[in-house]
């Protein structure tokens, strides 16, 4: 069996038609993949125990109240302290740092040095290496437990 001959007339047909085809579906670029949100990372604590820390429902087992002390002196007590409680198995530890003093006076004495101090240094001294492998998750306490002015630290099985 031989092929048969295409016309001059049917390839232009074919050529026409070709030019004005379109896809039956619409082509759509492919999205990336979603990436999952920050808050995913492992916090080293489960979700109830999560939802009853946010809600004030876990009573700490044990206190730390840095009012007072110096930057120095807070430290020293913050690493015994928290070596001190893992050894004891103690999971769930409040640290009190005070919230600053909230007085707008600028020109007053006490606003001479920063304040504040120990809210703002406590978080970072617990994700230095010599803490930060006891340390399972930091949170803001519940207004029950001091708010802004105390840290949950719930710490790691030994």
């Amino acid at each position: 069996m031989s092929r048969r001959k295409v016309s001059d007339e049917e390839r232009q047909e074919f050529e026409k038609d070709f030019r004005e085809a379109r896809p039956i579906r619409p082509v759509t670029a492919k999205r990336p993949a979603k990436k999952k949100a920050a808050s995913a990372k492992p916090s080293g604590v489960n979700g109830g125990t999560e939802d009853r820390l946010r809600k004030g429902q876990l009573e700490p087992d044990a206190k730390l109240d840095l009012h007072g002390m110096t930057e120095a002196a807070a430290y020293r007590a913050l690493s015994r302290f928290l070596n001190g409680a893992r050894q004891r198995g103690n999971r769930l530890i409040l640290v009190v740092t005070g919230k600053g003093n909230p007085r707008k006076d600028e020109s007053a004495s006490w606003m001479t040095s920063p304040h504040g101090v120990l809210k703002q240094m406590v978080p970072r001294w617990l994700k230095e290496p010599e803490l930060a492998p006891m340390i399972a998750s930091i949170k803001s306490a519940h207004v029950r437990h001091g708010g802004d002015g105390a840290l949950y630290v719930y710490l790691r099985k030994s």
